[in-house]
């Protein structure tokens, strides 16, 4: 069976509450109290989106989170009452998409659930744009090959003048399709918000991109700590800058937000 959102928390009659409440505004929701019940979820049912708990009766919300991590590619919101910085560095370190402190509201909990699942739908729209198209350009290819060879000239240039037909290419192409970048010719994949925040960042290209914005278009919530920005930031370096220590691509602007200079 499918479900828009999976509650993984051992606190039942809380769980139960915030399912009912998103199922008041059709967001489907099932709730399972232990690490042993995600798995076993996952063997008959899909989700797009988990709330996580940190504290589970049989283990760790971070050890299911990485176990989770290592299948599916789907947004993962930590739930908790455990309140330090530690720990929400490391939840968004192993593959958290936010951190969500208890008590929470249930109103902002279901639009920060609604924001993630709208970037779900909009991602699997994309993929299947991309996949139409790969269709029709393979059912394609063989009637231009013909038009290409006639269309080349003597002294080896194209249509656009460049010899040889080979142009400079991009440094950066996002591929929404996969949830992932080429860079000099390698495909490095990023995780759901990473993603968003590369788009973000590459849309405003060349400009700086204060963080209020980058707040508002990748979490859809203009009040979040630094952390949360700082830590996606610096895996986005590690993916993509030669020197994550000495970025060249995602510069930081002190006291404003960041710049990616391509």
């Amino acid at each position: 069976m499918h479900y828009q959102c999976l509650i993984v928390d051992d606190e039942t009659d809380l769980a139960k509450m915030t399912a009912e409440y998103f199922q008041m505004f059709d967001v489907a929701t099932a709730v399972v109290d232990s690490a042993a019940a995600c798995y076993e979820f996952f063997a008959d049912n899909t989700a797009e989106l988990i709330l996580l708990d940190i504290n589970l009766g049989d283990g760790s919300g971070f050890s299911v989170c990485r176990k989770l991590r290592e299948e599916y590619n789907l947004p993962i919101l930590f739930i908790s009452a455990r309140q330090s910085d530690d720990d929400v560095l490391a939840a968004l370190s192993i593959g958290g998409d936010d951190y969500i402190k208890k008590p929470y509201s249930l109103s902002v909990l279901l639009a920060k659930v609604k924001v993630n699942l709208k970037r779900v739908g909009e991602l699997k729209a994309a993929q299947a744009a991309e996949k139409a198209l790969s269709e029709n350009a393979g059912r394609s290819a063989g009637q231009s090959v013909g038009a290409k060879q006639e269309g080349s000239t003597v002294d080896g240039t194209n249509g656009a003048g460049a010899p040889g037909g080979n142009a400079e290419p991009s440094l950066l192409e996002l591929d929404p399709a996969t949830m992932s970048v080429l860079r000099r010719g390698e495909r490095i994949p990023l995780k759901a918000k990473e993603f968003a925040l590369l788009t973000c960042l590459y849309n405003h290209r060349n400009t700086i991109v204060t963080k209020e914005v980058l707040f508002e278009e990748v979490w859809g919530d203009a009040f979040y700590g630094d952390g949360t920005l700082n830590v996606h930031i610096r895996k986005l370096r590690e993916k993509l800058e030669d020197d994550p220590n000495a970025p060249t691509l995602i510069k930081t602007v002190w006291g404003t937000g960041y710049i990616l200079e391509i």
